[in-house]
């Protein structure tokens, strides 16, 4: 990758119930990012963290949906807001947006940015369908929620701060699917939405599932964002997040995938955005999964053994 990168923390706990994950940018960097990044022969600026109010100081419910339930709903709109003129900025001044999270609601930021003056598609690399709507979510946390907010699903129709219009149901590819609550299992087969599991990876192998992923997600738009929530991978590998699910990718699958990625970027400059999310330094073990997260950015951007 030959653009500047910008590092964007986004200390966001307000979409899990677990607190900490606030801690990930911070923690992430301190993995040493920064060299990681420049193993990948690539120059990176920090521009800091977004100002992101403490959900203790905050009312979860002080703005509810009108229909079903939804934790801060208000702070989360804010953050996302601001988040996505963060991105939109970088991208338009020629750099390339990483933000580092945070938990998983804040994708409807990053999307939103990257989406702005593009038509994009988007690699979702999760554990978790993020398919919920306030009404469909059985606890309110909105970090179950974030795909369903930039497609409008729902409950999310015609919410501005959340939806993504240039982001289409046939260009989401989620990849690694493994737990899913059974309203939002519905959902997700009513959409366009492509959906590859553990099973699909399990039978065909990491690289050609991600392989097609791309294809999907590419086809026919500008470029893609990619979202990295470290609960994709096995929680041997990465215990530090707060919602952990047996039967994950390992820690070689996860390399292989960011690789693929980035081997595509070489050949058709298609990455337009990269986060990653939902690391939870409390629940680590000594630093393991932010260090895991800053291997895998740097795989994404080009990093190599040779």
């Amino acid at each position: 990758m030959s653009r500047t990168v910008h590092i964007i923390g986004a200390p966001v706990d307000y979409g899990a119930n677990r607190r900490g994950v606030d801690m990930g940018p911070s923690a992430i960097r301190y993995s040493g990012l920064a060299d990681e990044l420049a193993a990948a022969g690539v120059t990176a600026v920090d521009t800091g963290d977004l100002l992101v109010p403490r959900a203790e100081e905050r009312d979860p419910e002080r703005e509810e949906p009108p229909e079903g339930k939804a934790k801060f709903l208000r702070e989360t709109a804010d953050v996302c807001s601001r988040l996505a003129d963060e991105v939109a900025a970088s991208i338009e001044n020629d750099a390339f947006p990483l933000v580092l999270g945070g938990d998983h609601s804040i994708a409807m930021g990053t999307l939103g940015g990257a989406a702005r003056d593009a038509d994009i598609g988007a690699v979702w690399f999760d554990a978790h369908g993020d398919f919920n709507t306030p009404g469909t979510s059985p606890s309110g946390n909105v970090h179950g929620m974030p795909l369903a907010g930039a497609l409008g699903i729902d409950d999310f129709a015609d919410t501005e701060w959340a939806n993504v219009p240039r982001l289409r149901e046939e260009n989401v590819v989620i990849v690694g699917l493994r737990s899913i609550d059974d309203q939002e299992r519905e959902a997700i087969r009513d959409s366009e939405v492509t959906v590859y599991t553990m099973s699909d990876i399990d039978e065909r192998g990491i690289t050609p599932v991600v392989e097609d992923a791309l294809d999907v997600a590419t086809h026919g738009v500008d470029g893609i964002h990619v979202s990295l929530d470290l609960d994709w991978l096995d929680p041997n590998e990465a215990p530090g997040v707060g919602t952990p699910v047996r039967g994950g990718v390992t820690y070689r699958e996860a390399h292989s995938a960011l690789e693929t990625v980035a081997e595509r970027d070489d050949r058709e400059d298609v990455l337009r955005s990269l986060e990653v999310v939902e690391v939870n330094p409390i629940l680590d073990e000594h630093n393991e999964t932010a260090e895991l997260a800053t291997e895998l950015a740097a795989s994404a951007l080009g990093k190599r053994i040779l």
